[in-house]
């Protein structure tokens, strides 16, 4: 019988090599191959499956478990769908344990709940439950790392969810390879993926991260889930931000914003009066803007700093927008606007660690600018959104009323918007400065 030879797998992509070399040629990654025993494929008999016509699926049974955290319910799309299996990641420390360990703890009022902790011990476990004041709750807490036996518990107490803390700890009899390998993690996702469409019971991930901010593992870990959260916070904040980056049960890009506090995470019910901080009176270089993220709309503060430069190539740095966006903005406003910030360096910052991928934040950006650059200050009650094109045109966003209605009720009197965004009645007591070019948002700015 021929001796099965070793295979190097990538821990960055899963890649497979016959031998060992220093540079993945899939991903780039270096020293990232891990030498990994073959696996046997079994020999298995076939059988015809039996489609379903789609008309006949009955789409009844899947209504949603609500998690009893608002914020944690919206990001989701509503809720948990059972069968589901949600990965969440994030930094070290950032409140991942601390969310899910709530989210069970109000769940299990009305449901079986189980919590497979890999990482912590059971008193661990039980000492945050009392900081957190959830002591009291139902929640069973497993302490395992064994993924078959994990799924055989699940099978056998049947509960609505699973927390497994985390998928990095587990590990399959199946392979010989150590924990948190790609192929650890990947064969233990599998398993569960499949616990979770075989018996419908909702299963949530919590995932690592690397040193660039994305889930520890091969990439495939994020294709074979339903939902992907990432947490997100400022280094010092109290703010936690948790967006939805996949969702097949609801809006991609959806937030929830949370407050962390002594007694864990707290939901923000209105999180444009903390992103929006009004000033005692108007300072140069502040905008703000309504942005859009997933189903809400969210007033943010932009500010720009411009001072001359103190070296002969000027700086432009933006934090929460993208940097190659403000260097066509400060384009846009040479050659359409008539002002030129070659000598000057830029700084542009979305306040509250928020950050705006939606082009919406061109005008804000580009009016905060070159309100700093005059040392002219925009009116404490104006807001402001649009996408500013290379021929100098103002072009329209969408969910413009939606926009103006969250402007409105954070009481702001004046708004630029697109004049393809001008509704045609008011939606209530605002002022409406329809603009087309450049060169006109910057003349009503002031």
């Amino acid at each position: 019988m021929a001796k099965s030879r070793p295979v190097y797998v990538c821990e960055a992509c899963g890649a497979q090599r016959p031998k060992w070399q220093g540079q993945c040629d899939d991903c780039g990654a270096w020293n990232s191959l891990t030498e990994q025993a073959p696996v046997a494929a079994a020999s298995r008999p076939v059988t015809a499956a039996s489609p379903a016509r789609l008309d006949s699926i009955d789409e009844s049974a899947d209504s949603r478990v609500t998690t009893g955290l608002t914020e944690l319910d919206r990001v989701l799309g509503g809720g948990l769908v059972p069968g589901s299996v949600t990965l969440i990641g994030g930094d070290p420390g950032i409140g991942k344990s601390t969310l899910l360990l709530q989210a069970a703890a109000h769940l299990s009022a009305s449901s079986q709940v189980l919590y497979v902790t890999g990482e912590e011990s059971l008193r661990q476990v039980s000492l945050r439950g009392h900081r957190l004041g959830v002591s009291g709750a139902s929640v069973e807490v497993l302490a395992a790392t064994g993924v078959e036996q994990i799924a055989a518990t699940a099978a056998s107490m049947r509960p609505v969810l699973v927390i497994i803390d985390s998928i990095q700890t587990l590990v399959s009899d199946n392979l010989t390879a150590a924990a948190g390998t790609v192929s650890q993690v990947r064969e233990s996702a599998s398993q569960l993926v499949r616990l979770a469409k075989g018996s419908g019971i909702a299963v949530i991930l919590v995932g690592h991260v690397t040193k660039e901010g994305s889930i520890a593992g091969p990439r495939v870990l994020e294709h074979m889930v339903d939902t992907v959260l990432y947490f997100e916070s400022d280094i010092g904040s109290r703010l936690r931000l948790i967006r939805a980056v996949k969702n097949r049960f609801g809006a991609a890009n959806e937030i929830g914003v949370f407050a962390m506090t002594a007694e864990g995470l707290r939901e923000v019910s209105n999180p444009s009066a903390i992103f929006v901080s009004r000033h005692g009176e108007a300072v140069p270089g502040s905008v703000v803007m309504v942005a859009r993220e997933g189903t809400r709309p969210l007033l943010v503060e932009v500010q720009a700093l411009v001072d001359d430069a103190q070296s002969g190539h000027p700086r432009r740095l933006s934090v929460g927008l993208e940097q190659n966006r403000l260097a066509l903005l400060l384009a846009v406003a040479h050659r359409h606007g008539g002002v030129s910030l070659a000598g000057q360096d830029v700084f542009v910052n979305v306040v509250g660690g928020v950050r705006v991928g939606e082009t919406a934040a061109d005008l804000p950006a580009l009016l905060a600018a070159v309100s700093s650059l005059r040392d002219r200050p925009i009116a404490r009650d104006t807001i402001c959104f649009g996408e500013v094109g290379l021929a100098g045109e103002i072009r329209p966003v969408p969910f413009g009323e939606e926009r103006l209605q969250e402007a409105i009720k954070q009481g702001f009197r004046r708004a630029i918007v697109p004049a393809a965004n001008k509704p045609r009645r008011s939606p209530g007591d605002i002022e409406i400065i329809a603009v087309d070019r450049v060169a006109a948002a910057l003349d009503h700015a002031g």
